[in-house]
C-alpha cells in the first residue's frame, strides 16, 4: 500500500541489513502477552524493520470489530481503514516530528522516553472513539534506531485529537508538540500535593466524600475544596475524568 510509505523516512526506517543484536528480544512476546492479559489497555508491537505489527492483543478497544490477527496482518494499513482521515494526517506529522526529536536524545537514554497523543478510532459500528496512544522503544539497533516499539491504547480523558507529549521516565521535564507551529515546547509535569494525592487515591478506592473526610480527619467541605483545586490543576470537571487523567499520566 503506497500510503503506508508516508509513515517511514530516514529517521525510522530500519534497513534489512541493519546491525541488530537479535538476542535482545529473546522470548519478549510471552511477557507482552502476559501483560495484555492483565491490563485494560490494548497492546501492540511495531517492528520498524518489517514495517508492520508483530503482535496485537485481543482487547477489543483497538480492534474496531476486527480480530487481532486481522489487525496484525493489516499493519499500518489499519490506520487508513480505522482512523479518522484528518487524524491519519496528524499521525504522520507526529511520527515525523517524534523521530526527529528522538535523534537528538543520547542513545543510552532512548529507551526511557515515551510519546503520548490522542486520535479518533472508527469502530466496527462506525462510531468515532477518542483514544490515547502511547509508544515507547523496546529494542534498538546497534546505531540506536528503534527496531521494535510497544504501543498501549486506552480511552482518552481529553475531548479532541492531538495533545502530543513526550516524556522521560523519572524526569519532571516533558515536551509538548504544537501541531500548528510544528515545534516542541518544554514544560513541567503536573505534580499533585500530598493531600490531593491522598484524596484522589481514596476516591480510586471507592470511598465517598464523607468517608474520605472521616479517614483524613478533615471536614467534607475541605475534601471538596481540595477536589476543586485538583480539577482546576489538571483541567477536568468531575472525579471520573480526574481518575482517568491520573491513570493516563501516572499520577497514582
Amino acid at each position: 500500500m503506497e500510503q503506508i510509505k508516508r509513515f517511514f523516512n530516514e529517521q525510522n526506517e530500519v534497513s534489512k541489513d541493519a546491525d541488530i543484536d537479535f538476542s535482545q528480544d529473546g522470548e519478549y512476546l510471552e511477557a507482552v502477552k502476559a501483560l495484555a492479559r492483565t491490563t485494560y489497555q490494548s497492546l501492540y508491537v511495531i517492528n520498524y524493520q518489517t514495517k508492520g505489527f508483530e503482535y496485537v492483543s485481543e482487547n477489543p478497544l483497538f480492534l474496531c470489530g476486527k480480530t487481532s490477527a486481522e489487525v496484525k496482518d493489516l499493519g499500518y494499513a489499519f490506520y487508513f481503514q480505522n482512523v479518522k482521515p484528518e487524524d491519519v494526517e496528524m499521525l504522520i506529522k507526529i511520527n515525523e516530528a517524534g523521530f526527529k526529536f528522538y535523534e537528538k536524545i543520547p542513545v543510552e537514554d532512548r529507551k526511557l522516553y515515551y510519546i503520548s497523543y490522542d486520535f479518533y478510532l472508527i469502530n466496527g459500528k462506525k462510531n468515532m472513539i477518542l483514544v490515547n496512544h502511547k509508544l515507547t522503544p523496546m529494542f534498538l539497533t546497534e546505531d540506536g534506531q528503534v527496531w521494535k516499539a510497544l504501543c498501549a491504547v486506552s480511552l482518552s480523558n481529553n475531548t479532541s485529537s492531538g495533545n502530543v507529549v513526550l516524556s522521560k521516565e523519572g524526569s519532571d521535564e516533558i515536551w509538548r508538540y504544537d501541531l500548528t507551529a510544528d515545534k516542541w515546547e518544554k514544560d513541567e509535569r503536573i505534580k499533585l500535593s500530598s493531600r490531593e494525592h491522598e484524596i484522589l487515591s481514596l476516591y480510586a478506592s471507592g470511598l465517598t466524600i464523607s468517608e474520605i473526610a472521616e479517614k483524613l480527619f478533615i471536614t467534607a467541605d475541605t475534601v471538596k475544596f481540595h477536589r476543586k483545586k485538583l480539577f482546576e490543576k489538571i483541567g477536568v470537571s468531575n472525579i471520573a475524568e480526574a481518575l482517568s487523567y491520573a491513570k493516563t499520566n501516572k499520577l497514582l
